[in-house]
């Protein structure tokens, strides 16, 4: 019998062996993570349509993007992040290479414009024009060499025109907001050959439009009137015209649109676009003027000294697209109309290009930017394509759980899935073993992405299938899929859309509103969206309740107070719709939803609510507490007023606060006890009313290295925001900003520069309550023989005590987060966005204050990793692999239902989701597990066990009869 047994246990190692050995990764690719591409929205579009090779659309945007888009499909060749500052960079087309760059210096950051001269053509004469830093400079489109520089002293430069020929150039600008200059250069040397300067009465708004080679238009600081420059010879004459004169119902400021026609311009109004005409008598008249529901392109030469522009209209569900002749605007070129989704707005921009048909007659391609952000390509009457571009500009990320599946299936499902489930396990084998063809892998692959389930929109035991609810710059709302990042539904909300009675709103947050369980189980969930009605802290806000399943709003709100913050609060009301604080601008607080229910479950609560509020401005924060109802000319029952109940004001010449941190409200702590080696136990100090600060020198809040290490300083805080008790500080000397944080259960991480060792470091605090020292081991806690007489309150002083440790780290740090799971069972791991747009997931154990470098064999036993200097850095824990999220900004943790696995979700203009099992999968068999491989072991097995168990029987009775 023992024979056997150990013939079987070798068996069974042989496969499980053959399993690591011959288990493929390749084609796991997608099946539990995804990657999106986005840009953002349009700021500039250049079609690249030579006769031969790859027709492409290159575009710059919002979020610094820019991308070379496949002119037939708008999928993405080559994203590059263009950074900040005084740099300009040439690119290589066909596939994104940098060429050259040249960093632009000056004394004083401006405004940059740029003008090519002539077409990039591979010489040195050819020039690039760039006005940045107060300076006007010449630089090479070969290499970059900058060949001249000139300064203008606090001229803020409008236009660079080039004549038709000779070497002169002009330069217009302004200074102040009255006095007008004009410049003539000599384009290769770069000689001042004369300046003039005029005073403008009444001033100007700052936007210069180019008319003619001698003829730009302003408008006057009130935008009411328009403003015709000549120069003639470096000299400046204008004349101004009341723009009420030429259009009598022109309403509200105007503003000019970049049209670059010879002898036309665009003005914009609340109600019209205005093309106007500068005639032979260098007047005014107007050609024609359109609804402002339109977006007008600039200038495109399409054949010799012909140019052409583009005019989108917009009407209900459909927009109108005109190409007019440049130098007959009555002549119209082309005319479509194309269908269009009304839930993207309306066009804000229009980009237009030609083609050759067929018949050797021009055709016009166009490229439209909506109120969305999102992109379309319209060509003979038809959308060609579109991208969903808002997504690239998300401001804020909540999930919704899907809803539960419906119960009864057909027979005919069934026998249809058990002939699958065969099929499928057959294949499997077959790849385990090593016999499967190239068809048979593909047919692996598409097998598990189909039995994955990952795209059902029903919950999913394992709560891998949700639904994570974006908010985008743009005020729209989208639902996407975390099995495969499809766009569920999306809303564009209206009471977010530029309109007469909001021109500038603004998308904020979004909350939790209704999670239906139990008892509300027939009620959708929903989600509250907060936004302000301009850029003002003090702008009156606008809230939205939209249906999580359907995207459909439910109601809204425009708020007669601001919103400064939002407090969510604990309780919820009988069909589980969650009570809200808003904080406004005068520290009142409102309550929604705005019922009775909801004020009787409040007031009974009243006395234990608390917030803060951090004053970077004046380096001050402050802990507040309900008072009264609002006094107010108007009863509300449902707003209170605050208190002030603390203070702490920073010294402003030795500090200031550049980040502040707080634990996430819902994060669950698993044990309050950290059982020890030894058997002692420390119990986490845990309290959510904890608050990270971070101060630095005044000197040191600029960029890394701007201050030697002597000037410069970081303190960190922990605060009880109940009692603005400062619960532990310390000083990092020669350290500085930016800060970078995370606070979980009972400690903090942080991420800053030291200057002494010229490198990042990564500080660790853990914060433990001493006020249950007397519990000296595991077994008083299990057999209840502890002390609980202490209460667990802020107004209680803290017996604390604070573990710390700091590690070199190797990168600069974007954002920091860290894994949630539902239980909070699992180890914790830091989810790190570095500088290169990609997510590293660090255990936390590495960053262990009670860490050393030789640990005893105890700490050995309890998981201590001996200490290094620098954290490592392992090219396997990158949870993007060889993906980056460009532009990276947010990282969340979405915790499943499986206790072992969280769902990380990262997001810039790129989106990335994965799962991540900080512990291994530990609780569950992981999706490629064989079931007809497990099933062939155990039918081997047995059959083994009882072939050898005959022998043994024969053995033993040869050795009876001898």
């Amino acid at each position: 019998m023992a024979m056997a047994i150990r013939v079987s246990l070798l068996f069974f190692l042989f496969l499980s062996s053959s399993l690591l050995v011959f288990s493929l990764y390749e084609d796991q690719a997608g099946l539990a993570d995804w990657h999106q591409q986005y840009l953002g929205k349009v700021k500039q579009a250049v079609f690249h349509t030579p006769k031969a090779g790859r027709k492409r659309l290159v575009v710059s945007t919002e979020e610094s993007v820019i991308a070379s888009l496949d002119l037939r499909r708008g999928e993405i060749y080559v994203i590059t992040l263009s950074s900040k500052g005084s740099i300009i960079r040439a690119w290589n087309l066909p596939d994104g290479q940098m060429v050259w760059e040249s960093f632009l210096v000056g004394k004083k950051l401006s405004e940059s414009s740029l003008l090519t001269v002539t077409d990039l053509k591979v010489e040195r004469d050819n020039l690039i024009l760039v006005y940045s830093n107060d300076c006007l400079h010449a630089i090479s489109s070969v290499d970059g060499a900058v060949l001249w520089n000139i300064e203008l002293k606090s001229v803020e430069l409008q236009q660079l025109i080039k004549p038709v020929s000779g070497d002169v150039m002009y330069a217009v600008g302004i200074s102040g907001s009255s006095k007008l200059h004009a410049y003539r250069f000599n384009i290769k040397t770069g000689e001042l050959l004369n300046q003039d300067v005029v005073d403008f009465p009444g001033g100007l708004s700052g936007e210069i439009s180019l008319v003619s080679s001698e003829i730009l238009v302003a408008l006057d600081a009130s935008r009411t009137e328009l403003v015709l420059i000549s120069l003639k010879d470096g000299k400046i004459s204008f004349q101004k015209t009341n723009i009420h004169d030429l259009v009598p119902q022109f309403s509200g400021e105007a503003a000019l649109l970049p049209v670059n026609l010879e002898g036309i311009f665009a003005v914009k109004s609340n109600s019209y676009i205005v093309f106007l005409r500068v005639n032979d008598q260098s007047k005014l008249e107007v050609v024609d003027k359109i609804e402002d529901s339109s977006a007008v392109s600039g200038a495109l030469s399409f054949k010799e000294d012909q140019l052409a522009f583009g005019i989108v209209q917009q009407g209900g569900s459909q927009i109108h697209l005109t190409v007019k002749l440049g130098s007959d605007y009555s002549t119209d070129i082309l005319k479509e109309s194309i269908q269009i989704d009304p839930n993207r707005g309306t066009v804000q921009k229009v980009f237009i290009n030609n083609y050759i048909r067929a018949d050797r007659s021009y055709g016009f391609r166009a490229l439209v930017v909506m109120e969305d952000h999102s992109v379309s390509l319209l060509q003979q009457g038809n959308i060609v394509w579109s991208r969903e571009d808002g997504l690239a500009s998300i401001v804020d990320v909540t999930t919704s759980e899907l809803p539960l599946e419906k119960k009864g299936v057909s027979v005919a499902k069934v026998e249809q899935g058990l002939l699958e489930w065969l099929k499928g396990h057959m294949l499997k084998l077959k790849g385990t073993l090593m016999l499967a063809s190239a068809e048979d892998m593909v047919s692996i692959q598409a097998l598990r992405l189909q039995s994955s389930e990952k795209s059902k929109l029903t919950r999913d035991h394992n709560g891998f299938r949700k639904l994570l609810i974006v908010l985008t710059k743009s005020g729209k709302v989208y639902a996407l899929h975390t099995g495969d990042g499809r766009v569920v539904w999306s809303t564009f909300l209206p009471n977010l859309r530029k309109s007469d009675t909001c021109e500038n709103p603004v998308a904020l947050n979004l909350y939790q509103w209704q999670v239906p369980h139990h008892h509300a189980m027939d009620e959708n969930p929903a989600v509250l969206v907060v936004g302000r009605c301009g850029n003002g802290i003090d702008a009156p806000g606008i809230l939205s309740i939209v249906d999580t399943y359907s995207g459909k709003e439910l109601s809204s709100l425009s708020l007669t107070h601001s919103v400064v913050d939002v407090i969510p609060l604990p309780f919820a009301d009988s069909t589980e719709k969650r009570l809200h604080l808003i904080v406004d601008v005068d520290r009142n607080l409102h309550l929604y939803p705005k019922t009775p229910e909801a004020a009787v479950i409040f007031e009974r609560e009243y006395i234990n609510v608390y917030w803060y509020s951090v004053d970077a401005e004046n380096n001050m924060l402050r802990g507040h507490g309900l008072k009264s109802k609002c006094m107010s000319e108007i009863a509300d029952e449902f707003c209170f007023s605050s208190r002030d109940l603390w203070s702490i004001v920073f010294p402003s010449d030795s500090e200031k606060i550049i980040a502040t941190v707080a634990r996430k409200a819902s994060e669950v702590v698993h044990t309050q006890a950290k059982v020890m080696a030894d058997r002692n136990v420390l119990f986490k100090y845990i309290s959510k009313n904890l608050l990270f600060v971070a101060t630095v020198a005044p000197k040191g809040a600029g960029e890394i290295g701007s201050v030697t290490p002597d000037e410069s300083w970081l303190v960190v805080y922990l605060i009880d925001t109940v009692t603005g008790r400062i619960l532990h500080r310390v000083t990092h000397h020669g350290s500085q900003g930016p800060v970078r944080a995370v606070f979980s259960e009972n400690w903090v991480v942080y991420h800053y520069f030291n200057l002494r060792a010229n490198r990042y470091e990564i500080s660790v605090i853990e914060i433990y309550d001493q006020s249950r020292a007397d519990i000296k081991n595991v077994w008083k806690l299990i057999l209840g023989k502890h002390n609980l007489t202490s209460p667990v309150s802020s107004y209680s002083r803290p017996e604390i005590m604070t573990k710390s440790q700091t590690y070199f780290f190797t990168h600069s740090v974007k954002t920091v987060s860290v894994t949630l799971t539902a239980k909070g069972i699992t180890a914790k791991q830091l989810l790190i966005g570095t500088v290169g747009d990609q997510v590293l997931a660090l255990d936390k154990r590495f960053l262990d204050p009670r860490r050393s470098a030789k640990p005893t064999p105890t700490e050995l036993e309890d998981g201590i990793i001996p200490l290094t200097d620098a954290l490592p850095i392992n090219p396997q824990s990158y949870v993007t692999h060889a993906l980056k999220v460009e532009g990276l900004r947010g990282i969340i943790s979405v915790p499943a239902k499986l206790e072992s696995t969280t769902l990380v979700f990262a997001y810039g203009a790129d989106l990335y989701l994965t799962r991540l099992a900080p512990s291994k999968t530990y609780d569950s068999l992981t999706d490629e597990f064989s079931y007809a491989l497990l099933l062939l072991t155990i039918v081997v097995l047995v059959a083994a066990i009882f072939v050898t168990w005959i022998m043994s029987e024969r053995k033993d009775l040869r050795d009876k009869w001898r």
